[in-house]
């Protein structure tokens, strides 16, 4: 069985072997054992502090093989972006200037440092190993952050992001990012991406532009890439498109990889999610697909089995195993999502 759960401390060398496949453009799981240690002390205690409401938390889950033991993808979720670390990002805009004199109106697309997201909750940290990229189950891994987010909206900001990776080499080369370098930074794309997943984000605020800067005089294979996805990120893209996610203008200031947005209540699968009391038994049989987790926080499971489901019915059965898995007893709740 494959289970989603919070990470632990155990899993650091399973994080660490994640962070070395993941590659260039992985900002979140940077190769830094301090770093990644840090991260896993953050959220376990994220899981078990009492909120007011929400701030700096992070909730990283991990997907583990059962059979093995074996952690074979993680996911994540930020409850509050920028809180404490600034949260940058370049703004779409578009400066117009018209001359009745000479009959000449010009539109000039610029791109402006920003911050707007200061709050905002994020979907983020989403790898799953390649010999899993099968049967689902990165839809399953994907989609389970939003019923964790239904379950738990309280601990969340009412906007929630994704950043989508953009443009870039085999080599973490991003078009990008080569005029940025040139004329401001003075450091490559990788050790520039690699500083800001550490959190060491002081250069951008010194060294970035601080006027907005005109699209057009921009190289042209950078024009190109500016709000355009990653070949391996474009699934992912269309994912959250369909939950309702869209662009609203911004990029990263890195790679031009575009970020977009839904509010919490909005997200398609958090409306559709539905709590269910369980019956732990023989479970009919069934065709139709779920991701389903436990209505639990510091011990949240989830997973995806077939259950028969009956729309004038708030009770489902389920099978001891998958009881067990997701640390069920019987009477309890369950958070249910088609797949």
């Amino acid at each position: 069985m494959l289970i989603i759960r919070p990470i632990r401390s155990s899993d650091y060398e399973a994080l660490y072997q994640i962070a070395e496949e993941s590659g260039h453009g992985f900002t979140s799981l940077p190769v830094n054992e301090d770093l990644l240690r840090s991260k896993i002390a953050r959220v376990e205690a994220s899981f078990e502090k009492q909120i007011e409401k929400p701030f700096d938390e992070g909730y990283l889950m991990v997907l583990e093989d059962t059979a093995t033991g074996e952690v074979v993808g993680t996911c994540g979720l930020e409850a509050a972006v920028g809180m404490e670390d600034a949260f940058y990002h370049y703004r779409l805009g578009t400066e117009v200037y018209h001359s009745e004199q000479i009959e000449v109106r010009n539109e000039v697309e610029t791109l402006t440092l920003c911050h707007d997201y200061t709050g905002a909750a994020e979907l983020c940290t989403l790898f799953l190993r390649d010999t899993y990229r099968k049967n689902n189950n990165g839809r399953m891994l994907s989609r389970s952050r939003f019923l964790f987010l239904a379950q738990h909206s309280e601990r969340f900001g009412e906007t929630v992001i994704a950043e989508m990776r953009g443009e870039s080499d085999s080599e973490g080369n991003s078009p990008f990012y080569d005029w940025l370098q040139k004329h401001f930074l003075g450091i490559d794309f990788v050790e520039a991406d690699y500083l800001s997943g550490l959190g060491q984000k002081a250069f951008m605020a010194e060294m970035m532009p601080k006027n907005a800067v005109y699209v057009c005089l921009l190289p042209e294979d950078a024009q190109k890439v500016i709000g355009e996805v990653h070949a391996n990120t474009r699934p992912a893209l269309n994912l959250l498109q369909a939950e309702g996610f869209r662009c609203r203008g911004y990029v990263d200031i890195f790679d031009g990889g575009p970020t977009v947005e839904c509010n919490l209540n909005d997200i398609r699968s958090v409306k559709e999610s539905r709590l269910y009391t369980i019956n732990i038994g023989n479970a009919p049989q069934s065709d139709t697909s779920f991701i389903i987790s436990n209505t639990q926080l510091a011990n949240y499971r989830a997973t995806s089995a077939k259950l028969l489901i009956t729309e004038d019915s708030d009770e489902v059965t389920i099978s001891a195993e998958l009881a067990q898995g997701l640390l069920l007893q019987q009477g309890d709740q369950i958070r249910v999502l088609a797949m």
